[in-house]
């Protein structure tokens, strides 16, 4: 376990998606792909930030809010990905290993870390990716 590799265990290729992209539009990706992080890309593949689904909560409206939904709707449809997105995202690249990638999720306290290659996205490893190995170490021994 201590030797395994992120290259190994990242759901690659990931989801990604343009700075310019709506918070609508990037909800319905998050929702009908069943992902809670989103890279944000330029057109060659080149990170440039980090979406979660808490960033777009939070950029949501409150309910105490006195617009109409019409509105919310509008004001929504117009707010993009650049606006909301953390730049300059912790990455790990694909020759890190599990053990250092996991540290660094604890130490930053994010569930997910891009790995990027010369700068590109080729790859997502998280929680749920480092859970799956150890599962899968654990069935091998049991």
């Amino acid at each position: 376990m201590k030797t395994a590799l992120v290259k190994d265990w990242m759901t690659s290729p990931c989801v990604t998606a343009p700075a310019d992209m709506t918070l609508p539009e990037a909800h319905k990706v998050m929702k009908d792909k069943r992902i809670r992080r989103l890279p944000i890309v330029d057109a060659r593949g080149k990170l440039l930030g980090i979406v979660t689904r808490g960033d777009i909560r939070g950029a949501e409206p409150s309910e105490a809010t006195s617009l109409s939904i019409f509105e919310i709707h509008y004001l929504l449809s117009r707010l993009t990905l650049e606006r909301i997105m953390t730049k300059d995202p912790v990455t790990v690249n694909p020759d890190t290993t599990i053990g250092a990638a996991a540290q660094i999720m604890l130490q930053k306290k994010v569930a997910g870390l891009p790995v990027v290659d010369d700068g590109r996205v080729i790859g997502i490893i998280t929680e749920s990716d480092i859970f799956r190995m150890v599962v899968k170490i654990w069935e091998k021994e049991g």
